[in-house]
């Protein structure tokens, strides 16, 4: 087996690059838009043949939701036309691919874990990009596997924790949206599930929800994380969208039904609480270690 990893500088990029290197180190080829322009057909299917690449684990996305209302080109050539590009080269090479997707293609309106056979209606240019994304890759490539996920966090790059435990460091209150239930996802736990679904004895095509288990606001999870960091100087109050307005409508519920991973690849996901100490572990670990550099 050899790997291809795209997007490989962002969070589950570097997670994946972890857990990848820990279980079968040595086969898997890690790339970025430096390294390799995937909106550039002609480009990844040089670097592909070259690779005699067999499995191919597409991260790599434009993920900033508000700018991609005005930045639509760029947001449509990234997960849309890039995504038809591993298609087709893959298709013709034989090359697997696993595509990664977002909670963000439904529009919020049930009130029941979404599950793959849901209808989408995307309300945000970044929603209606991954959706054609999907659309591309399965008509082009049905033995692919996409894995739709939300609310992603890591130790790294930019998110949702990381803000929070900045702005609690710096402000004395903050408001929090308190009206969009989701579930946040460790990187690291998307990251052992990619995994155990590639080292699988079975390829079974087709969309899947991943996330942690459990739901909750996005209230709900930026006080977790002052919780968990022993934050009790900094006031978190409870905002309605409404009060909170931005460029990109974001779906009011998108929580994922995780049955369908989790039984055909025998998959156990934790609770969404716990992964995200195991997160805020993390970040201390590198605090304390950076503070003994400059020590």
């Amino acid at each position: 087996m050899k790997i291809l990893v795209t997007g490989a500088y962002g969070q589950l990029g570097r997670e994946l690059h972890k857990v990848l290197e820990e279980k079968h180190p040595g086969i898997t080829t890690y790339t970025d838009a430096d390294t390799l322009d995937i909106t550039d057909r002609k480009s990844l299917s040089t670097f592909l043949e070259r690779g005699d690449f067999t499995h191919i684990i597409n991260c790599a996305a434009f993920t900033a939701v508000d700018k991609a209302e005005n930045d639509q080109a760029l947001c449509y050539r990234i997960n849309s036309e890039a995504v038809q590009n591993i298609a087709s080269v893959a298709a013709d090479l034989g090359t697997k691919v696993l595509h990664i997707s977002t909670d963000y293609v439904f529009d919020g309106k049930s009130y029941c874990p979404y599950r793959e056979s849901d209808k989408v209606n995307p309300l945000s240019v970044y929603g209606n990009s991954k959706r054609k994304g999907e659309i591309l890759l399965l008509s082009m490539y049905p033995d692919a596997i996409i894995i739709r996920t939300g609310w992603l966090y890591s130790p790294h790059g930019n998110n949702f924790v990381k803000t929070m435990l900045r702005l609690g460091k710096e402000r004395k209150e903050i408001g929090v949206v308190c009206d969009q239930i989701g579930t946040p996802t460790s990187a690291r736990d998307l990251a052992e599930a990619i995994t155990a679904v590639l080292f699988s004895r079975q390829w079974i095509p087709g969309i899947y929800h991943f996330s942690n288990e459990g739901a909750c606001s996005w209230y709900d999870f930026a006080g977790m994380v002052f919780r968990l960091s022993n934050n009790d100087k900094c006031l978190l109050k409870p905002l309605h969208s409404d009060d909170y307005p931005t460029v990109a409508t974001r779906p009011h519920y998108s929580v994922l039904d995780k049955s369908l991973i989790k039984k055909t690849y025998n998959i156990t996901i934790p609770f969404w609480v716990d992964s995200l100490e195991k997160c805020l572990e993390s970040l201390n670990a590198e605090v304390k270690t950076d503070e003994q550099k400059l020590s």
